[in-house]
């Protein structure tokens, strides 16, 4: 726990972070989660990486959750004999076709004609390349070139606003997901996500599938943020993936999309991620821009529960550098004043009926008023300590689960570190002497330390949250 932050940090696996050393490097360096991306490596080279991750698991004794990436209807350039100068302000054509034929750039995307309009903007390469269409003429889209640069092969395309008949999940999507199931990893990164219906459609797969899996649903797309409660709703988390949303809804909105995200999740109780560009610079240099580290504690301070780093482990020169420099930046916001702790945002609690927001505020209320090192939850299915992370308390949430799949699940929430511990049908004697032992042996508490811990009576792990218990260490 020591070497943790309250805000999780997740690195995306790739060349840079792909032996069991380096990776082991990076979990000692304050990863908390590994992301694996599906649109870079196949099944064989992501199982290697799988192995490496649960070995280092049970050497460290502690949970390490892995979130599989779902490309999705990524939109791409199809191959080119040699890369294209666009020149401004000249006419091109674009179609869907396999590759270079009869002046036309060919695209991945069948429905690419049916979906654009005129004077629509078109955006190529994240944005480096920008066209206007000015004609469409049967499946050929002609279009005037607003940026120019050079165009290479499989360089990404996005339309602002389109895309309606991409189906959210391709078939290369679904083959990965049932990779995920049978490989039993903890969370699926649905990409491109429109509304509540693309989400179901991936839950019903994974239902098809036998599979438990946990979606977060990524936010990318203009027509996501119009639905955005619907899908918050029936996703287990949420992604601020603001490399394709800044080409989507233009970068100067970002910010505030953020920031609103962030807090409507928070307000369902759901996992939040902040993702792409956080620490950018650093793929290629030693140390961030001050944008950049000022962008990762502001993503903190806006309430997110994790940071992630993605070209920055994955391929980048200093994997190692960019978790401790996150670590850093995290560990002193965490640390400031400016961060406001043992709090419950009211549209939180409008949001949540139930009895367990009157229990977890109560919690929280002593923690503000006596000297306690730590918050215990004794639970099944995490409920609880995800209610209460989202207070941001002053002080560690130690969760005690039997299950260790559902332990893996709780790393993502800030502030969270689960224990798979067994535990009796009742608190007792034995139940506390288990815990007591567990507090001193592995979180470094000392006898006398007081703590709260909270479950459910009369059986630990069958019904809801209904009593608080102050604990002495003995």
């Amino acid at each position: 726990m020591k070497n943790l932050t309250s805000t999780k940090i997740i690195a995306t696996c790739g060349p840079s972070a792909d032996t069991k050393e380096q990776i082991k490097v990076l979990v000692e360096a304050g990863v908390s989660m590994f992301r694996l991306n599906s649109s870079h490596a196949d099944e064989a080279e992501h199982l290697n990486r799988i192995k490496h991750i649960r070995e280092i698991e049970k050497e460290i004794g502690y949970p390490i959750p892995i979130l599989l990436d779902l490309q999705g209807p990524k939109i791409r350039v199809g191959l080119l004999d040699e890369p294209i100068e666009l020149i401004k302000p000249s006419i091109i054509k674009l179609r869907h076709q396999d590759k270079y034929e009869n002046g036309i750039i060919p695209v991945d995307y069948e429905g690419m004609a049916k979906d654009v309009s005129v004077s629509e903007k078109i955006f190529l390469d994240d944005g480096k390349l920008v066209l206007e269409v000015v004609k469409i003429d049967g499946d050929v889209i002609q279009a005037k070139v607003l940026c120019g640069g050079l165009l290479r092969q499989r360089k990404g395309i996005n339309i602002p606003g389109s895309q309606g008949s991409l189906k959210v999940l391709t078939e290369r999507d679904k083959q990965f997901v049932k990779f995920a199931i049978d490989n039993e990893l903890d969370y699926l990164g649905l990409s491109f996500v429109r509304d509540e219906n693309d989400v179901m459609e991936l839950r019903e797969l994974i239902k098809e599938y036998n599979g438990k899996i946990k979606i977060i649903s990524k936010i990318e797309k203009p027509q996501a943020l119009k639905n955005i409660d619907e899908i918050i709703t029936r996703s287990a988390g949420i992604m601020v993936a603001r490399g394709d949303l800044g080409i989507e809804i233009s970068p100067e909105k970002v910010p505030i999309v953020q920031k609103e995200i962030i807090k409507k999740a928070n307000a369902q109780r759901k996992a939040v991620i902040v993702a792409t560009q956080m620490l950018e610079s650093m793929v290629e240099q030693p140390i961030p821009t001050r944008a950049e580290a000022s962008d990762v504690a502001n993503a903190i301070i806006d309430g997110t529960d994790a940071i992630m780093l993605s070209g920055e482990t994955a391929t980048g020169m200093y994997p190692t550098e960019a978790v401790k420099m996150m670590k850093s930046i995290a560990q002193n916001v965490e640390s400031s004043k400016i961060m406001r702790h043992n709090y419950y945002p009211e549209d939180l609690i409008d949001v949540c009926k139930d009895d367990s927001i009157a229990i977890c505020t109560a919690i929280i209320d002593m923690v503000e008023k006596i000297d306690v090192k730590a918050i215990l939850t004794l639970t099944a299915s995490g409920y609880t300590p995800k209610l209460l992370s989202k207070a941001k308390p002053s002080v560690p949430i130690l969760s005690f689960c039997p299950s260790y799949r559902n332990s893996r699940r709780m790393v993502l929430y800030s502030d969270v570190y689960p224990v798979a511990m067994e535990l009796n049908e009742g608190i007792n004697q034995k139940t506390l002497r288990d815990l007591d032992k567990c507090l001193i042996e592995r979180f470094h508490l000392k006898q006398g330390d007081k703590v709260v811990v909270t479950g459910a009576l009369p059986d630990l792990l069958v019904g809801k949250t209904n009593f608080i218990k102050l604990h002495e260490v003995e």
